[in-house]
């Protein structure tokens, strides 16, 4: 099975590294609509510093993108390419699971 660019990346910043849970969580959560990393830091319960890291690691491998520049309360979006993917996405990781199971 041949990846494309954008599943490499996927597994790149989401399986091969220690955040990659906390990341895959963000993208789930924004699958629906968008919200700011308060909101987001608060329906995960993780601390606000944390999701703002994870959230400048998304913004900069162009997988979200921000409503505002650089601003308090700002939101964040998936791009629209990537809805599919995460859903493709988190199938994949369940299908997985289960197998090793």
């Amino acid at each position: 099975m041949v990846l494309d660019p954008l599943d490499n990346l996927f597994w790149h910043i989401i399986a091969g590294t220690r955040g990659g849970p906390n990341r895959l969580q963000i993208l789930i959560l924004l699958s629906p609509r968008p919200y700011n990393a308060n909101q987001i830091a608060q329906k995960l319960k993780l601390d606000y510093k944390t999701i703002r890291h994870h959230l400048e690691i998304l913004l900069s491998n162009g997988i979200i993108y921000a409503s505002k520049e650089a601003r308090y309360g700002e939101l964040y979006h998936l791009h629209d390419f990537v809805r599919p993917k995460v859903k493709q996405f988190v199938e994949r990781i369940n299908e997985r699971l289960n197998n090793e199971k």
